[in-house]
This record gives C-alpha cells, structure tokens and sequence, in this order.
C-alpha cells in the first residue's frame, strides 16, 4: 500500500498539491530583477496556486521553444490554430449556462497523477470542485481514489498560498468562476484581457507592471478561465484568441485524455522543463482536459493529466447536478 493510501490526511493534501498545480500550472517569478520581456514560464514548485489553481504560468516576450521532441510519426495535417479554430466552432453548438453572483460553477474532473512528478506509481482520482459563480465565497473541494466509489474525502475549503510564506495561505477570495461577462469578439476580447489580467498573487518582489504587461498575459489571463465556465460565444472567442498565440504544435500520434477518450493534443508554448497540453476530441473538438509532463536528464514523463467530464450551475458547494 503507498503512502497515499495510508494516510487520508495525506492522500487529500498531497492530491491538493499535484491536482491543483496540474489544472493549471503556479505562477512563479524566477526573479524579480530580470528586465521586461526575459521573464519565462517554469514548471515547479507543485504547489496550489489559487482557490482551485489558475492558468497563470508565465510567458512574456520572445516564448521559448520547446526542445523536447514530440513524436516520430508523421505530423498531423491541422495545426495548431486550425485545431483551436475548430474548437471554436464546436464551443459554439454547446447550452449555455446562466448563474447567479451566489452560485457555483461545480466541475468534475478525472485525474491521472504521480505522488512525485518523474517517479512512483500512476493513481487515478475523482474531483468535484465547487467554485463561487460571483467570486464571494472561497472554493470547496473533495475527492476520492478512482478504484473506491465510497472512499470521498470531506469537503476542503481551498486558498491561494501567501507568495511570500507558500506554507501560508490568503485568505482572500478568488476571481469569479463565471465569465457571463466576456466580450464574444476576439479583438474585443483581447483587449478586455489586457485591461482585467487574473491575479497572480506574485510575491512582493516581482517586477508587477513587466508581468502585467507584457504580451503574453492576455493568454494567460485566457487560458485561466478555463478552470471555470465560459458561456459558449465567448468560449469560441477565447479559443479563436489563443489560435493567434505564437508557439503552439500539435502532438503527432493518437492521445487517449485521463478518462479514455482520444483526443488532439496542443501543447503550449513557453514551458521552461516539462510541457503543457490542452486536449480536444478528435472528432468534435470538444475540450477534454489537459496534461502536464517533466522533463528529467533529456527524458520526457507524464506527471499528471486531468479529464473534465462534467460541469454545472448548482446553489452551495456540496450539492450535485
């Protein structure tokens, strides 16, 4: 029996730890003194980084070019912004969901992670997160072992870490889960990013106006709406919006999401030591989920992977659609 099992205690924080950094990746400064536009997007820490964790990793300026392979077979015949273009269009054909400020956007995902982020065994999991439709109330979680329908753990109240003491946690609410109010036009939207950036609750020292305003925080700021529910138009305009992000490939070959489905991968551009993939159906380009790997010794490992399966309007965390 692994560790994880052992101690309930210990299975929920650690699944707090890698299921949340994986959702999407902590914001992290490498240093506050780098001049604009040096700043690059790392894969570390494996800490939680918001109410239910943010796409806030960093890139800005010239993005970094992964040098990892990504497959031998031949390259796909869409590319990446034609796969995000697509997307778009099956956003579009989705019902759309209308919330009240006192409501909560709840999500279920299934999720594939390592207890470290190159080694052990693979344990798969359940999570249903309960997120604040308005931004009024901190987020709730819980979660049990894939292989055990009755092993939930209570529900957990989640808080970003205090950059400063990441053993600390803020007790600050997080920004709304619902984004009923995005522009529906990418350019629109774009500059409505520019001007309402995610928080990334950097630390004291970091250079904020560098961060805040450089070119790649708009994506950012996009890519971290994804953890909560974006009406159907405007989740066509994020996705047309992030088809204009330079930098991005499809991986070559079949990928199968944390819960069986084959999909395309696109892996995003600026990851310093590992990569991030967003996945999409192959057939209808509905978007799955996403999936996190490092890099160790020039050898790529899947770290954690995490398969949205469901996601509703409900009235207190705890409740079910």
């Amino acid at each position: 029996m692994n560790k994880i099992e052992q101690s309930p205690h210990g299975f929920e924080e650690q699944l707090l730890t890698d299921l949340t950094a994986h959702v999407a990746w902590r914001a992290e400064m490498v240093s506050a003194a780098r001049p604009v536009g040096r700043r690059t997007r790392y894969v570390r820490g494996w800490r939680i980084a918001g109410a239910v964790g943010l796409a806030v990793a960093l890139t800005v300026g010239g993005l970094a070019v992964q040098t990892m392979r990504v497959g031998d077979q031949p390259p796909p015949t869409a590319s990446a912004s034609e796969v995000l273009r697509m997307a778009a269009d099956a956003a579009r054909q989705q019902p759309e969901l209308t919330a009240r400020p006192d409501q909560y956007v709840f999500t279920e995902l299934l999720a594939t992670m390592r207890e470290r982020p190159d080694s052990g065994p693979y344990t798969t999991v359940r999570t249903q997160i309960w997120q604040s439709a308005g931004g009024v109330a901190h987020t709730q979680a819980r979660y049990r072992p894939e292989a055990d329908p009755n092993g939930w753990s209570e529900l957990k109240v989640l808080r970003p870490d205090d950059p400063a003491d990441p053993d600390k946690e803020l007790d600050v609410f997080p920004s709304p889960a619902y984004h009923g109010d995005l522009p529906t036009d990418p350019d629109e939207l774009l500059r409505y990013l520019r001007e309402h950036p995610v928080d990334l609750h950097l630390p004291e020292a970091a250079d904020e106006q560098a961060v805040y305003g450089g070119e790649s925080m708009p994506y950012t700021t996009a890519r971290s709406m994804l953890d909560g529910y974006v009406p159907p138009r405007a989740l066509a305009a994020l996705f047309e919006l992030l088809a204009r992000e330079p930098g991005a490939v499809v991986i070559s070959g079949d990928v199968v999401d944390a819960a069986g489905r084959h999909g395309v991968a696109i892996r995003m551009p600026g990851v310093i030591g590992g990569s991030e993939d967003f996945l999409f159906d192959r057939d209808t380009h509905v978007y799955l989920g996403t999936r996190g790997s490092v890099v160790r010794n020039g050898k790529e490992s899947l770290h954690a992977a995490a398969a949205l399966l469901r996601v509703a309007i409900v009235d207190r965390p705890g409740q079910l659609p």
